[in-house]
């Protein structure tokens, strides 16, 4: 990518791509800028990654050819107040918001300025997140794929129409905190029956690794899968009985319901 890259805000998963764009070699140090009020953050991603850093929004507009605000969707008025008629039509604006809508941000740009809409997940900081994007009004689908080639860095990319994003949030944006409840509680059955903590937690993750290594290489659905390692009367009929009579299968799917409904509001409460 010949472009330069601003991150408004080097929290967490700002450093995650960072890294990721870094390490793919899409870009140089040289060709990224990231900004933040907190003088540790920009302290720690400089002596770590060795791009420019500043606590003024405004020189990271003028830097950057594609802008991404990564900031708490709480914060979007402010910032996009700030920064909003600094930009024009031939910078892009790639929002990892949660919940703020692609027209939400176009009320404070100028008139068409490109937006796309993304959301990564934590698993990104060690290259295996999953992301979805969706393009703004004025976004034509070579910028979703500027914003695409960032998220790629750092695991697999989907588009989806921006009336799901909501959904992505509820699903995978915040699924991989079911997924650690999920080891958790498998290592703790573990342990109950005798095996050492740290034992138990390696097997649990690898088993939540290696079964969704399996449905994603195979392209098989899961219940396919599944029913390979039921066998008739055996353990694993026995404890997916447990799991059925416990409702684990609609605590997991109202869960996603509820983060998705939570997106919704934090959206609302910025436009």
């Amino acid at each position: 990518m010949e472009r330069r890259i601003g991150f408004i805000g080097a929290g967490m998963m700002a450093e995650a791509l960072i890294a990721g764009v870094l390490g793919s070699g899409l870009v140089t140090a040289e060709r990224l800028i990231a900004s933040d009020v907190s003088e540790a953050r920009r302290e720690a991603v400089a002596k770590k990654h060795h791009i420019r850093v500043t606590h003024d929004n405004r020189q990271v507009v003028a830097f950057a050819d594609v802008l991404v605000l990564a900031v708490k969707p709480q914060h979007a008025a402010d910032v996009l107040g700030e920064i909003g008629g600094q930009l024009d039509a031939g910078k892009t604006v790639v929002s990892i918001m949660a919940g703020v809508s692609t027209a939400t941000i176009e009320s404070f740009l100028p008139a068409g300025v490109p937006v796309v809409r993304v959301m990564p997940n934590l698993p990104c900081v060690v290259g295996a997140g999953a992301a979805a994007v969706c393009q703004g009004r004025h976004a034509t689908r070579e910028h979703a794929q500027e914003a695409a080639a960032i998220l790629e860095a750092t695991g697999r990319v989907v588009f989806v129409d921006e009336a799901l994003m909501d959904a992505v949030t509820g699903l995978s944006g915040s699924g991989p905190a079911y997924v650690l409840t999920v080891i958790e509680s498998l290592a703790d059955g573990g342990v109950a029956e005798g095996l050492p903590r740290a034992v138990a937690l390696e097997l649990a993750a690898q088993t939540v690794l290696g079964a969704a290594k399996l449905m994603l290489e195979t392209g098989e659905h899961p219940a396919v899968l599944r029913d390979r390692v039921i066998s008739p009367a055996g353990t694993t009929a026995e404890g997916m009985g447990v799991l059925e009579t416990s409702g684990v299968r609609g605590a997991l799917r109202e869960a996603v319901r509820q983060a998705a409904r939570r997106s919704r509001q934090l959206g609302e409460g910025t436009s």
